[in-house]
């Protein structure tokens, strides 16, 4: 079975706001529904489960029925995430076991509730590589230099060719992310910025599904701008295809 988490756990301190920011709208809908509907497009998901704030569970019940236009909204679950990235997905792996079971084939796909332009090509790519090897991060090469500095010195100046930006989605085998995430230390969890670097740390492969320019992260204000532009052009092109 392929479950969807979306990980809706950010407070969005940068982005400032009165709110966290996948709540904030473009195009007159909140950034997680764009994100949750764009998920419901993916017909192979068994469930779809959001992981938020215990305290934003009640409201983000809430904007999905008024706002996800796809009746299949209906059948999302909404469940408390964790204190980290890595302890939200754990909940999420918790609640699959708990009401599905967990087995060797148990997929998980793991997205940022603030990334609302992934489409079903990036999503089926993971699942696929995820079979084929195991684990799967969405990722773009980078087209700036990258500096590894120390102190504010440069130390080095890596080869461009070989460095990737990630994105999410990030997918595994649920069952093999739980286990490996459990054999780590403290001081390993600590350095975690995210769950493909539990399997790194333990000598697993995590094969890469080339993303795309406009699978953002809404995180600071400027990005609500390339948001709203990017989501006109979506809604443009959706509605000649429909006409």
């Amino acid at each position: 079975m392929i479950f969807g988490l979306i990980l809706a756990g950010g407070v969005g301190s940068r982005m400032g706001a009165d709110k966290p920011k996948q709540y904030l709208e473009i195009g007159d809908k909140p950034i997680i529904v764009h994100t949750i509907e764009r998920f419901i497009e993916y017909e192979s998901f068994e469930k779809i489960i959001v992981l938020c704030p215990d305290e934003w569970i009640g409201y983000t019940r809430d904007i999905i029925k008024d706002k996800c236009e796809n009746k299949k909204a209906a059948d999302i679950e909404i469940i408390t995430g964790g204190d980290s990235r890595n302890e939200t997905i754990m909940n999420g792996i918790a609640y699959i076991e708990e009401h599905y079971g967990v087995d060797d084939d148990t997929i998980i796909v793991t997205h940022d509730a603030a990334r609302p332009f992934i489409n079903t090509r990036i999503i089926s790519e993971n699942v696929g590589k995820t079979l084929e090897y195991g684990a799967a991060t969405t990722a773009i090469s980078a087209v700036d230099t990258i500096l590894d500095c120390n102190n504010g010195v440069i130390e080095n100046i890596p080869d461009r060719n070989s460095i990737y930006q990630c994105q999410t989605p990030q997918t595994f085998h649920a069952k093999q992310l739980r286990e490996l995430y459990f054999s780590l230390t403290d001081s390993e969890r600590g350095i975690l910025t995210d769950a493909s670097k539990i399997l790194v740390l333990s000598g697993k492969k995590v094969a890469i599904v080339n993303g795309e320019r406009t699978n953002i992260k809404i995180t600071y204000k400027e990005d609500m701008i390339f948001a709203e532009s990017i989501a006109k052009q979506i809604f443009a092109i959706r509605s000649a295809t429909c006409s």
